[in-house]
């Protein structure tokens, strides 16, 4: 499953943040890690004091890997509008859900102050990047004055994490486009009428 130029380092986390994805913290057993990564018990504990330790690693990547993803596209060129719809626009596994957002369903994390704090932060920072990125646009006149742009980054990552719900509700990816179609709407460009000279 794994390339066998990975660490078994690497492959345990992969392993967890795979299954943690799938199964959430209490079905994520050390065993299923060790067959999902083709690691012995050994292995495992020779490089992780335990599954507390492996959830973490496996919570601070997951979350370093959504920031990058967010990154690319938020930081690309182009007018806010634009770098917020490709946000929105990009292909995403919608049935699978967020894997970062998964995290925050799970009682077992939540409760954790060491496994939430990195799904908090990371959250902290697409909302903070987010807003950024809108005011970017409400300077350059982009969109109307009337935007917040701190409630709209909240509102943004609200409607993906909702979408994921209502299309694992709905067993169609549907609710989730027409979610991001909506807002997208809502947020389009702010135009003014050229007036005659």
């Amino acid at each position: 499953m794994y390339s066998a130029l990975m660490s078994t380092p690497e492959r345990l986390i992969e392993a967890t943040q795979e299954l943690l994805w799938e199964r959430g913290y209490v079905g994520t057993s050390p065993k299923a890690i060790q067959q999902r990564a083709g690691a012995g018990q050994g292995s495992m504990y020779h490089h992780f004091a335990g599954k507390p330790d492996l959830a973490l690693a496996a919570a601070l990547r997951t979350c370093a890997e959504m920031r990058e993803t967010a990154r690319r596209l938020l930081d690309g060129p182009g007018p806010a509008y634009g770098r917020v719809s490709a946000y929105l626009l990009r292909e995403r596994d919608v049935l699978r859900g967020c894997p970062v957002g998964r995290l925050t369903m799970d009682p077992d994390v939540v409760a954790d102050e060491a496994l939430r704090a990195p799904v908090d932060e990371t959250l902290g920072w697409l909302r903070e990047r987010l807003a950024e990125v809108l005011q970017e646009g409400l300077d350059q006149g982009e969109f109307s004055p009337a935007v917040a742009p701190s409630e709209i980054a909240a509102a943004v990552v609200a409607t993906v994490q909702g979408g994921y719900v209502l299309a694992r509700a709905s067993g169609s990816a549907a609710a989730f486009d027409a979610a991001v179609r909506g807002l997208l709407a809502l947020l389009a460009p702010h135009t003014t009428p050229v007036r005659p000279a």
